[in-house]
């Protein structure tokens, strides 16, 4: 625990970036967004400390932003030796990033506090989106085009059907039955459909089979995104599919498509892979067939979205990521590596806050 006596601290009550999928609003304070059924509140504590090195360092940080009517988001604060920190935005994206820039000096730590309400999100009435916004969840980007054997793909797979609603659930069924969870492959993954499709190697964790969903929608003519995140709390479904406490692996890529009748409507096709692999179960078991249907249009909130930014370059810095979805920092000695906190030394922890 930082010594705040030490170190200098933020108060910050301004709202940060707005939700990504109302860009222009503003983001509501957990705590009053409790004013329903349902609503869990939660503390997401990020340390870091990174490894002694001569020469300025910068850290990157992914915020939890608010989103529609299922998550409602504090502004964070935090403690560091580090007296130049602010939030800035993916221009693209609208993505909150919490940049930390330390001048030199042998000890580089900040500790981020922020807290979350969310309540179980499905598919309840047509929120619309703008023309802006579902065009921008149209296009490809590096790491996930929509041209070529991407193109390809997806229209072997919606041929014959004409409605968006018939075009998303056969992709998402598509997505199900061809691919499998790679328990051997780091982290999420690493998101290139490209590269999945013309290996036929269907194998991924969550960032590659939920961009894979997301390409082939957008090919489809679908506007559709990626929502990285991470768990928060234990699952109310499977075992699995829940982390609290030391959540410092508990990074998770869920998916949208947006559908003219329904607005925005969740999907988690990664996380029916998921199950079938540490449950042990087939996916034709009962239970593996219900949980298919609930993640198509339904979110157990016992996670929470990040952003939705995708192959962005860091403000402030030349650092290139496919996403953000997990702390980034270069010092001297290079780029740290994400998927090690214990050489990064990073860690992150929930906890539920009851009334």
């Amino acid at each position: 625990m930082l010594d705040r006596r030490r170190f200098l601290t933020n108060a910050a009550t301004a709202a940060i970036a707005t939700a990504w999928v109302s860009r222009g609003g503003t983001q509501a304070r957990a705590e009053e967004a409790v004013t329903g059924t349902g609503w869990r509140t939660f503390e997401i504590v990020t340390r870091i400390d990174l490894q002694p090195a001569e020469g300025p360092a910068q850290l990157w940080l992914p915020v939890i932003q608010s989103a529609l009517d299922y998550q409602k988001a504090d502004t964070p604060r935090w403690a560091s030796n580090s007296t130049d920190i602010r939030i800035d935005k993916d221009p693209a994206s609208g993505a909150g990033i919490l940049r930390v820039i330390w001048q030199g000096g042998p000890q580089r730590v900040i500790e981020v506090t922020q807290r979350v309400a969310t309540r179980n999100r499905r598919v309840t009435g047509k929120l619309a989106a703008a023309d802006a916004e579902l065009q921008h969840e149209l296009r490809g980007t590096p790491s996930m085009p929509v041209d070529g054997i991407v193109k390809t793909t997806a229209m072997r797979i919606v041929q014959g059907r004409n409605r968006p609603e018939d075009r998303a659930r056969a992709i998402y069924d598509w997505v199900i039955d061809n691919t499998f969870r790679d328990a051997n492959i780091d982290g999420c993954g690493v998101g290139n459909v490209k590269d999945m499709l013309e290996s036929g190697y269907f194998g991924g964790k969550c960032a590659d089979i939920s961009s894979l969903f997301v390409a082939l929608a957008r090919a489809a003519g679908l506007p559709a995104r990626d929502v990285f995140g991470i768990r928060v709390a234990d699952s109310a479904d499977f075992k699995s599919l829940g982390r609290s406490g030391d959540i410092t692996r508990a990074q998770h890529c869920r998916a949208e498509v947006y559908l003219d009748a329904h607005g925005w409507v969740p999907v988690d096709p990664a996380d029916v892979r998921k199950v079938v692999l540490e449950e042990n179960l087939p996916l034709d078991n009962p239970a593996v067939r219900a949980f298919r249907e609930k993640a198509y249009g339904q979110w157990e909130m016992n996670w929470v979205g990040y952003n939705t930014a995708r192959d962005l370059v860091l403000p402030g810095g030349e650092l290139q990521q496919g996403f953000l979805m997990y702390p980034a920092a270069v010092t001297s000695r290079g780029e740290l590596d994400c998927l090690n906190p214990q050489t990064f030394a990073y860690s992150i922890t929930s906890r539920e806050i009851t009334a």
